[in-house]
């Protein structure tokens, strides 16, 4: 008998002058980027929680503190691969992944093929299997103000 279970992520990033701007595994040009301890990449971030939470081991924090040295300035695509690996110890295969990218600028749309191209390749699935989206906040609040990046995602899991 087949299980299937679905995982949800949230992430979110200040975004300051002078960083360098990664989603999904792409580097955007705009005057600021999102600051964290590895790239902080959010998008990958959040799918990082969905397929952990979905497979119920813990989430990216846990995996990957932002008080260890080994992930500093790492790719958010190389910490999706660790985590791929995790769900496959334990039996999980990835049935799909649907992401929302929440920010006013750089526009996102233009990088979405590469951006599934790099999740498909980390992830180990089709790129036919991931949705990603992007919307604005329509210039209300932190993410409005250009202050900060979101991204959302959901994934289903088979086992």
């Amino acid at each position: 008998m087949s299980k299937i279970r679905v995982g949800f992520g949230f992430d979110v990033h200040q975004l300051k002058e002078g960083h360098p701007f990664v989603m999904g595994g792409v580097k955007l040009e705009h005057h600021s980027g999102a600051y964290g301890h590895s790239d902080a990449d959010v998008i990958l971030h959040a799918i990082c929680d969905a397929l952990l939470g979905a497979a119920n081991l813990r989430d990216i924090g846990y995996h990957f503190s932002n008080k260890d040295n080994r992930w500093k300035g790492i790719s958010s695509l190389v910490l999706l691969e660790h985590v791929v690996a995790l769900l496959k110890e334990k039996g999980w295969s990835i049935g799909n992944i649907d992401a929302m990218i929440c920010l006013e600028a750089p526009k996102v749309n233009p990088h979405v093929p590469a951006m599934k191209v790099n999740i498909a390749k980390a992830a180990g699935i089709s790129d036919e299997d991931i949705s990603i989206k992007a919307t604005t906040n329509e210039q209300m609040g932190f993410i409005g103000r250009e202050e900060g990046v979101v991204a959302y995602a959901v994934c289903l899991i088979e086992k």
